[in-house]
């Protein structure tokens, strides 16, 4: 097999950092934990480091999970710098980007259609399910472990939705079906890691389809998860994890989105549509990005006032189709 310019780059340096994107998900613990085990596994003499943001529990399930570092301390010149599923520069691991811009050689490995391509070297496939499937093209199959393989698939299920939303292809489905030949056990990770729930995920997610509004017909939907609503539920931003997505499963829904308040003047969206909405243009309007039917951003100031200013580009939208 070909040696790609990832493994290129890899086996000239001696030291390697890998991050992703804040608070994150099930694609980016899953491509970023898929190299650095790869890594430790293949090349043992090659310092390797991974920064993430607090990883949500049940994507624990990820061999060496508990080594992941946050950066301190005096900034580290590293040989290679890799950021895996992060569409932006500034969306990187908090306290990275000087780290980052140090580095002799810097990469971007994505599939956002919305990237800005940050990097001296960026690999963005859009068309892909997830970072965790462009990483996994760019490795070489003969050397992924089981730890490495486990870890790309479960960044494949959670991007794709359990290969059920419109970015999983045939490619993808043949790329899980090698994982599964590594040893993959597909019902655990499955199970554990996109259907399993907290007893407080799911208080927070019934609170959030009781608060649920519809507009337009029934066809868009959204709630707002509030700062007291995180108090009283002793929850986290960690335990929004799937409650876009049921909003999106309501029946008549086309748009779906998740409205939960951060610190003080600032509140996430993340948006969802079915078959034709836009949704990477809806966030646009505020600076965020994504995908056409999976995007999100970050808002400065009322939110209500920003919901208005989607609300309106997503009426458009609909009006458009009828």
């Amino acid at each position: 097999m070909k040696m790609s310019f990832l493994e290129n780059q890899i086996i000239q340096s001696k030291t390697v950092a890998i991050t992703g994107h804040t608070r994150p998900d099930g694609d980016c613990v899953g491509s970023c934990m898929g190299l650095y085990n790869y890594i430790v596994e293949n090349y043992p003499d090659i310092e390797v480091d991974v920064y993430l943001e607090s990883v949500p529990e049940s994507y624990k399930l990820v061999k060496r999970s508990e080594e992941v570092k946050q950066p301190t301390g005096q900034p580290k010149a590293y040989d290679l710098f890799i950021s895996l599923d992060n569409s932006q520069r500034d969306r990187m691991t908090a306290g990275v980007e000087e780290w980052f811009d140090m580095a002799a050689v810097t990469m971007n490995i994505d599939h956002h259609i919305s990237n800005t391509e940050f990097a001296q070297i960026n690999h963005v496939v859009p068309k892909a399910s997830s970072a965790s499937e462009v990483l996994y093209d760019l490795l070489n199959p003969e050397k992924i472990t089981l730890s490495a393989a486990e870890a790309i698939y479960m960044g494949i299920i959670c991007d794709s939705g359990v290969f059920k939303y419109s970015n999983t292809s045939e490619h993808t489905m043949q790329v899980a079906g090698c994982l599964l030949t590594a040893g993959v056990d597909s019902s655990r990770w499955i199970d554990e890691v996109f259907y399993e729930r907290t007893y407080v995920q799911a208080q927070l997610l019934g609170q959030a389809l009781l608060n649920s509004c519809r507009v337009f017909d029934n066809k868009c939907i959204y709630t707002i998860i509030t700062r007291k609503m995180f108090d009283d539920f002793h929850a986290g931003h960690e335990d929004l994890e799937g409650i876009v997505e049921q909003l999106r499963l309501t029946k008549g829904v086309e748009v779906a989105i998740l409205i939960s308040e951060n610190e003080i003047g600032t509140s996430k969206f993340s948006f969802r549509s079915k078959s034709y909405v836009d949704v990477n243009q809806v966030a646009a309007l505020q600076g965020g990005g994504g995908h056409i039917r999976a995007a999100g951003c970050t808002v400065h100031g009322d939110l209500h006032v920003a919901l208005k200013q989607f609300l309106e580009v997503i009426e458009g939208q609909l009006s458009a189709d009828v």
